[in-house]
């Protein structure tokens, strides 16, 4: 559907989008993922054709986005940041100029714009000039133009910025349902957003992509140790001797005293184990009551964190190994015009 291959994007010496690639498959909802700078507006841009890029490709159904723009753009529906709406036109004057710009045939206009009205549920404020909508039904319009000519590719763009929870509750509704006969892609820094109506996540960091993979892809990518926190009464010695033996344990920390002078217990497990069961009646034996208990394991939220932590760890060990490089070789002309300087004398 959308191949993207090795997709590049400088502003001078700043690299927006760094070897970037990917592919986008038919009947999808992919989610885009990345804090707000990681480059995800200009990947989608570049997709969409608004910005070329300085290297690499985009092709959409075998067309190049730029060598066959026409052609490549008339299978994406696009829905910027800031919807492009016109605030002195009224909804259906704007949708109908709209569909006359993306080539519906006249025949069918009027009845692709009362379609797209009534999905976007803004049927009733078809005399309204935009300009006096609220941001989320301004939204809806724009959403509404993305979706005439009912392309193949439906590309959104922070959809539900600066929206109220209604409204984003509804917008996340709406792009389900498109998501039923079009292949979506969803541009967001919001973690809920994505996990809440995404198929397939793409993680962008710094412009490049860090992991591709269905949400319970992501989970099984990284370690999935989970967590189980405890308040016990007893001695410290005793619990921890207790539950170091349990099978499935990695370690146990001491996390302090509750108000009812319990002890607060953290348990790691190893990959994939529960030992809930295992830990209570290990405690039970031993005569230490369990007053709390709660599991938990790696959130989306966590996964992310820790990928874009790890590309961080990753580019500062770099940057020092590159310091401690350039460091070395400045010792070492230094050293060696000093031989030079001694020779001379």
């Amino acid at each position: 559907m959308i191949e993207v291959t090795n997709l590049t994007k400088k502003y001078g010496s700043h690299v927006a989008v760094d070897n970037l690639s990917f592919r986008v498959e038919k009947g999808q909802i992919y989610g885009f993922l990345g804090p707000n700078g990681a480059g995800k507006s200009t990947t989608m841009n570049i997709i969409t054709g608004y910005l070329a890029a300085t290297e690499g490709t985009v092709t959409v159904n075998g067309k190049d986005i730029q060598n066959e723009p026409e052609e490549a753009k008339k299978c994406i529906g696009y829905l910027p940041e800031l919807p492009p709406v016109y605030m002195d036109m009224t909804v259906e004057e704007y949708l109908n100029f709209a569909a006359e710009l993306k080539k519906v045939a006249k025949a069918e206009r009027k009845a692709n714009v009362e379609k797209v009205m009534e999905m976007t549920r803004i049927t009733d404020m078809r005399n309204r000039l935009i300009r006096n909508l609220s941001k989320g039904y301004k939204q809806r319009v724009g959403l509404a133009q993305a979706i005439l000519g009912e392309p193949e590719v439906i590309i959104l763009d922070e959809p539900t910025v600066g929206l109220d929870p209604k409204q984003i509750i509804e917008i996340r509704e709406l792009i389900r349902t498109l998501g039923e006969n079009h292949t979506v892609i969803l541009s967001s820094h919001i973690l809920s957003e994505i996990s809440a109506v995404c198929d397939h996540i793409m993680i962008i960091y710094k412009g490049k992509l860090v992991a591709s993979d269905s949400p319970e892809g992501l989970k099984k990518l990284m370690s999935t140790t989970g967590i189980l926190e405890l308040d016990v009464k007893g001695d410290w010695q005793m619990v921890q001797s207790v539950l170091s033996t349990v099978e499935g344990v990695s370690s146990v920390e001491n996390c302090g005293e509750t108000d009812n002078d319990c002890l607060k217990v953290k348990v790691s497990t190893v990959e994939n184990a529960d030992v809930r069961e295992a830990v209570f009646y290990r405690l039970a034996e031993a005569k230490l009551p369990i007053l709390y208990m709660q599991y938990s394991e790696k959130s989306l939220e966590d996964i992310f964190l820790e990928l874009t932590g790890e590309v961080a760890m990753a580019e500062a060990e770099a940057e020092a190994q590159a310091k401690a490089s350039r460091r070395r070789r400045k010792q070492a002309k230094a050293q060696e015009a000093q031989e030079e300087q001694k020779e001379e004398n």
